[in-house]
Parts: C-alpha cells; structure tokens; sequence
C-alpha cells in the first residue's frame, strides 16, 4: 500500500488551444506539507481541481487518500478539505452559525458540531467575533473562518489554494502555527502559495510549475544548491564606493557580481567558502571601503524562482 496521501502522473488539462497542464507528476507522503510555486497561469490552481475532484484530467491518473480521483471522485471529497481562493462562508449567518451548519452536513451531531465550531473560532482567533454576521467580517476574518471551515470534518488531506493572500502578518502567523499542528496529528496538507517564505517556513517538499510542468522539486536548500552554491554580499555604507567594492569581489571571485544600488549590495557567487570571504575583506578594507555588512549567504528562495521560471515573484498571482 503507497505511503502517499496524494499521487499524481502524467495529469494533463487542456482549455481549447491552451495547455493548462502538461504531465504533471507529484508525489505527497502522508503527513507532510507540499508547496506548489509558479508563475501566474503555470497550472497551479488547475492541479488543485482535478485533485479535489473539481475538474477531470484529459489524461493521466490521481489518487488522493487512496483513491482515484476519476473513478472515486465521493470517497476523495469525504476525506479533503479545500480552502479555495475565495471566501464561500455564508454571509448572512454568524460565524459561529457557519460552522455549525457545516458541522451537522458533515453528520456531526448538533452539540459535537458547536463544540467543533468553539474549538475553531478559538484557534483562528474568531471566538470574540463568533457572534457577528459574517457581511460584517473584514475580508482577513472571513478568510480564516472559510480556513477554519475547512478543517470541520477532521480531513486527511487538506488542499489550501493561496491560503494566506490578503491576511495580515499576525493572521498569516496563526494560521501557520494551526498547519504545524495539523501536520503533528498526521494531516497532509497541499498548497499553492505566492509567499516564497511561506514555502519556505511550511513545506517538507516544493515544486516549481511552470507552463504546466515540473521545472524543480525538492526541499528549500536542494533548490537553492541547484541554482548555485554559496554567494560572497558586501553591503558598502556609502553608495558612492558600490562600484569599487564590484570590482574587489569580481577580482576574487573571478565572476561579474550583481549591484543593488538601492540596498547598496554586491553579490557574487564563490567557490571558496570563508577563504574567500577572507581575501574580500582584505581587499576592501586595503581599499579603505567602509562597510556595513560581509557576509557568506545561500541564494534566497526568491532568487531560485526567479532563475528557474525568469519570471519575479511579485508578478505571481494564481
């Protein structure tokens, strides 16, 4: 029996003459968190659908909780839960109302469904507003009460399509720290997120999508390793020495560095580790170049988006 709590190969997805998928495989193990990253239009939210029964492949083969998808399509959505892009919590009804109902459709009785409602509200940080009619919730609350809806039911695979967007950092901190907690108790989560530090933070496994396949998987140091190793940063205190420190670190590194005139850093891949690091500073400070900070990073997972997909992350929306 697959340890995997979601497979999926070769999915395709065509609308007309556009390939929204493109024989996609992934792989899930059972609880743990994967992070789906890509440009806008790579087929992230398509994925989603087609796993959570929303959408039928064209081709290939998906199981979720150990079943297809396809041909199972009542027993996956008994054991998912999928927080959606937008809200779809009822606004004429209370928070707390919400819940509830939803607790009863998922066949709990009326008081283990309020006693799961309360449970909810509290962990979202909703119990003080559980009384309100949801037209009145700001669009942050509703969206951590449409989170909170999903989780009703217990699920053992939870899909969560841009679960944070237009949440506050505080917001964005609870919800990660309920995802911790799930995972702890054996729930697998799947999300599509445009906050690379989010993957970062959350995922045991991300993929880069891009025009509707995989274009790198892997943990956040195994993408990083694959776009380059370690990296010398100089930032100078005065903006007027940027280009003589380039031309120190390029002296040492034997490579072009990159300039941010508006953080005043130079950046420049290295094979040599703290040595070169060394024969930078002594190049600066024999140059007397003033320097606020020296240091021997990794590339971030922002620059690996960027270098994988060509595209920046600010310009990703779904």
């Amino acid at each position: 029996m697959s340890t995997n709590a979601v497979e999926a190969h070769g999915l395709v997805k065509r609308y007309g003459p556009t390939t929204a998928l493109a024989g996609i495989d992934l792989e899930v193990p059972t609880g743990t968190v994967m992070a789906v990253l890509g440009p806008n239009g790579a087929g992230k939210t398509t994925a989603v659908r087609i796993l959570t029964t929303l959408t039928e492949p064209d081709e290939g083969r998906a199981t979720v909780a150990g079943f297809d998808v396809a041909t199972q399509g009542t027993e996956v959505r008994r054991r998912i839960g999928l927080a959606a892009q937008d809200a779809t919590v009822d606004p004429l009804l209370t928070g707390r109302e919400n819940l509830v109902m939803l607790g009863e459709l998922h066949q709990l009785r009326r008081p283990a469904a309020a006693a799961r409602a309360v449970e909810l509200l509290d962990a979202f940080s909703l119990a003080d507003d559980a009384g309100r009619v949801v037209s009145g919730y700001s669009g942050g609350m509703r969206r951590r009460l449409d989170l909170a809806a999903t989780l009703v039911a217990h699920p053992e695979v939870l899909f969560l399509d841009e679960p944070t967007t237009g949440l506050d950092p505080r917001a964005r901190s609870e919800l990660w720290t309920v995802i911790d907690t799930l995972v702890g108790t054996g729930t697998t989560v799947m999300l599509t997120t445009q906050y690379l530090e989010e993957a970062e933070r959350l995922a045991d496994d991300i993929i880069l999508v891009d025009h509707g396949r995989v274009i790198a998987r892997g943990d956040a140091q195994k993408l990083k390793r694959e776009v380059g190793g370690d990296q010398v940063q100089v930032v100078v205190v005065e903006a007027h020495q940027l280009a003589d420190a380039a031309r120190i670190v390029a002296g040492v590194t034997g490579t072009e560095p990159a300039l941010d005139a508006g953080t005043r850093a130079v950046t420049s891949p290295i094979d040599g580790g703290v040595e070169t690091l060394i024969e930078v500073a002594k190049g600066l400070a024999a140059a007397r170049i003033a320097v606020e900070d020296l240091s021997l990073r990794q590339p971030t997972l922002d620059e690996v988006f960027m270098t994988l997909t060509g595209t920046d992350t600010t310009d990703e929306v779904a």
